[in-house]
């Protein structure tokens, strides 16, 4: 087996330069089952950062679902097949009545895609509204939503978008979301003073890429009624939130009270095998198939539809937003006596199995203790802890583990993070 320098090497010579891997010393895995993966030399980690692996890496029920289908039959929609179909009546009984119908992708880039083009069909307009410190995919398109992804050269896309400040619940005080919905109002206005027009305002209902800063209940319902009273679309990015993550709800959106247009999905779907799609309503979804052409040969095939399908099938049986729940209140719990011992702790925040700290150099002037954070997920993943961070000032850990994630696992994260964060450099 190779050596992590010889494979570090060999993917500079054959995927090219500046692809990225996680921590200062890349880690090589070899094996994966629950919330636990292997490196090569046998070395366990506890995986606190993978939400793909949605009920758990190497499911078995999914496993076995992929492997019975992919023994039958694979192919594409053109064929009628029930698979899809079964699958799109599971999946949108789980949201409002409205959202009844769905494309299939193999990826949120893809949905997200989509969901913009859907946006021009319905509205006749482009203007398109994100926040400044999230990413939600990487299609020539999608880029543009969130300027830390955008790049230099972008076909002149850029034209077609405005960003809002993401919402900042240690800084700023805004409790019902009342100023973030006055920010998204500013541009609205802006957007339909211009050719372009206002056609939606797309955003992670968790914001999860921003930090996921605290937010009340209904926190997002001002802003819904100002983009509907304005014309244009909400389109809810739930690829990381959604799924029970949250523990209290289904999807992130449903806490805020909201319906929103269009719903993007991905990632956790089929529990890494490659699942996106786009849920809407009828009226949305007959403006897209009449004004734009799309087929995606992989979207929606039968392996994939057999896979997504276990997914849901695990949730419910093994009642893991319920699981959700329960251990995302214990690890507040633990968040909380953290934030008693440790002057870097600024704030702490999460729901269900999406929880963290964002971390300062001074409680008084809560400036971000970014490379204090960048050395907590490099000496936890010393310790076998596997998580990351994020946040505008990459100052928030990111702990967003696999669903079956138990109390048990938590008391293992906050022990080895207490023991060092007590040699950490603060």
């Amino acid at each position: 087996m190779s050596t992590n320098a010889e494979l570090i090497a060999k993917r500079a010579r054959l995927l090219g330069p500046n692809v990225s891997t996680f921590y200062d010393e890349p880690v090589q895995i070899v094996r994966g089952e629950g919330v636990w993966l292997w490196d090569e030399t046998g070395r366990k980690y506890l995986d606190c950062y993978n939400n793909v692996a949605h009920v758990g890496h190497c499911n078995p029920r999914v496993v076995e679902a992929i492997y019975r289908q992919a023994s039958t039959l694979n192919t594409h929609t053109r064929y009628l097949h029930e698979g899809i179909l079964d699958y799109v009546e599971r999946l949108t009984a789980t949201f409002d009545n409205s959202l009844s119908t769905a494309i299939m992708t193999c990826t949120g880039s893809e949905a997200n895609d989509i969901a913009l083009r859907m946006a021009e069909a319905v509205t006749g307009r482009q203007g398109i509204i994100a926040t400044d410190a999230t990413y939600h995919g990487n299609t020539a398109l999608v880029s543009q939503l969130g300027q830390s992804n955008i790049p230099q050269v972008g076909f002149g896309l850029d034209q077609y978008f405005r960003y809002v400040d993401a919402p900042d619940s240690l800084r700023v005080d805004d409790p019902d979301g009342t100023l973030f919905a006055e920010k998204v109002s500013e541009h609205i206005h802006s957007l339909k003073k211009s050719p372009i027009g206002f056609a939606a305002l797309v955003v992670c209902p968790f914001f999860l890429n921003e930090g996921f800063p605290t937010q009340n209940s209904h926190w997002l319902k001002p802003t819904a009624d100002i983009v509907a009273k304005e014309g244009g679309l909400l389109i809810c990015d739930e690829v990381q939130s959604g799924f029970g993550r949250i523990g209290t709800h289904f999807w992130a959106h449903q806490k805020h009270g909201i319906t929103p247009d269009i719903v993007v999905l991905g990632k956790p779907m089929a529990n890494g095998h490659p699942v996106g799609a786009v849920v809407t309503n009828a009226d949305c979804m007959a403006s897209f198939r009449t004004k734009f052409r799309y087929f995606n040969t992989f979207g929606g095939n039968p392996v994939s539809c057999a896979a997504a399908s276990a997914v849901l099938d695990e949730m419910e049986e093994a009642d893991l937003q319920n699981n959700a729940l329960k251990v995302g209140e214990h690890a507040m719990n633990r968040l909380s006596r953290l934030a008693q011992r440790y002057d870097c702790v600024g704030d702490i925040r999460g729901s269900g199995l999406v929880f963290g700290a964002e971390l300062v150099l001074d409680k008084e002037t809560k400036k971000p203790a970014s490379e204090l954070t960048d050395y907590l997920v490099n000496a936890m993943r010393r310790e076998g802890i596997l998580h990351s961070k994020l946040g505008r000032h990459k100052n928030t850990l990111k702990i967003r583990p696999p669903m079956p994630f138990s109390v048990e696992n938590t008391d293992l994260l906050f022990d080895t993070l207490t023991h060092v964060l007590d040699d950490a450099p603060v």
